[in-house]
């Protein structure tokens, strides 16, 4: 079996994590050696990732960090041996890839995850570009985060091989409630929008009073977003697992200012629920506007207000876009293939680094003999 090592610093599991916990047991069922290094500063989500990932039986070692980009890490990692070493987040990037190919390992991968405020630094920037040069291969969760990247860092989109997240198929999900019904997830930060959704749903609350919205997250915006809360919204805290939420629920709303793929809006896909989503990163990839849902203007607080009202009006259409929204899911974004994806990426390199190996000794026995 070809050894692969996944490396990501983790403090909670969302959707890079979630992408893992699925993709690597899929590995391993095809043939290859995956194991997983959690890198971490004493976070209990990343314990929580550490042993659901062994419960997944896939091999786990978690490293504590002494603090942010703990220079230990690369010269620990400097010993650890593999065919192929693929990092996920700038964390495992800066720390992994620099280690990787000092110690030449033969095959490195990175994977791109999502938009992020310290992108826009100049510095940031070049130092993601420089470390990106020591991947062969460099994978993007989206198009839309790879023509984010390539806007804001200075890549080109052709770096990327475009890889989307995938879900596994549950259960038949019950047929959808009122279409007044609405829910959202996430972490309550800024870059979720949530602040943006509350102010949408009030004044559609404005025109249909009978409305309600349910918010499952937690995080460091949960008493200002609960301070300015219109009347009909629930706030659940965090939620695990999460697709109750989706099936007494409606219509999913995905407000966000920046996503590079958008797991809650592929998840209430698999629940079958119609969504409203923004025009940023990967959700347009995953919520066909007018078959699946609603794509709206990132940040127009308006459009949004809109959408909700029109759908809430419609139960016929929102049961039509729900079930359309899971045949989309089962069949475009299956976790079989995006481990066909990686899987893919992985065979190719190696192939095209065993070519060059064997060209590059026929020409060395071919000046041999001259």
């Amino acid at each position: 079996m070809t050894d692969v090592l996944h490396i990501q610093k983790v403090s909670g599991v969302s959707g890079s994590e979630a992408h893992l916990l699925s993709l690597l047991p899929l590995l391993r069922r095809r043939g290859w050696d995956a194991r997983m290094l959690v890198l971490h500063e004493g976070e209990p989500g990343a314990r929580e990732f550490v042993e659901a990932m062994r419960a997944h039986d896939v091999p786990t070692d978690a490293w504590r960090m002494r603090f942010d980009l703990d220079p230990t890490v690369p010269a620990r990692l400097l010993w650890r041996r593999a065919t192929i070493v693929h990092t996920h987040l700038v964390h495992a990037d800066l720390l992994g890839l620099p280690a990787a190919a000092l110690a030449r390992v033969p095959v490195r991968v990175s994977t791109k995850h999502g938009f992020n405020e310290f992108r826009s630094s100049r510095v940031i920037a070049r130092a993601d570009r420089a470390v990106g040069r020591l991947a062969h291969r460099q994978i993007a969760i989206s198009h839309g985060l790879a023509r984010y990247l390539a806007r804001t860092e200075g890549f080109r989109e052709s770096d990327f091989t475009v890889v989307h997240y995938g879900i596994e198929a549950g259960r038949e999900p019950p047929p959808p409630p009122a279409s007044t019904r609405l829910a959202t997830v996430g972490r309550l930060i800024p870059i979720k929008g949530f602040d943006l959704l509350l102010r949408a749903f009030a004044q559609a609350r404005a025109e249909l009073p009978e409305l309600t919205l349910e918010l499952a997250g937690a995080g460091p915006l949960d008493a200002e977003l609960r301070a300015g809360a219109p009347d009909g919204v629930t706030f659940l805290g965090r939620v695990a697992p999460v697709a109750e939420v989706y099936e007494r629920n409606a219509i999913v709303v995905v407000p966000s200012r920046g996503e590079g793929f958008g797991m809650v809006a592929l998840e209430a896909a698999e629940r079958g629920r119609a969504a409203i989503v923004s025009d940023v990163g990967g959700l347009p990839e995953i919520v066909a506007d007018g078959e699946t849902g609603t794509v709206v203007p990132a940040e127009d607080v308006e459009s949004l207000a809109r959408a909700i009202v029109v759908l809430a009006r419609d139960d016929e259409l929102v049961r039509a876009y729900g079930a359309a929204a899971r045949r989309r899911a089962l069949d475009q974004f299956s976790a079989e293939s995006a481990a066909d994806g990686v899987e893919r990426l992985y065979r190719d390199e190696l192939a095209r680094r065993s070519s060059a190996a064997a060209a590059s000794r026929t020409s060395r026995k071919s000046n041999e003999m001259r």
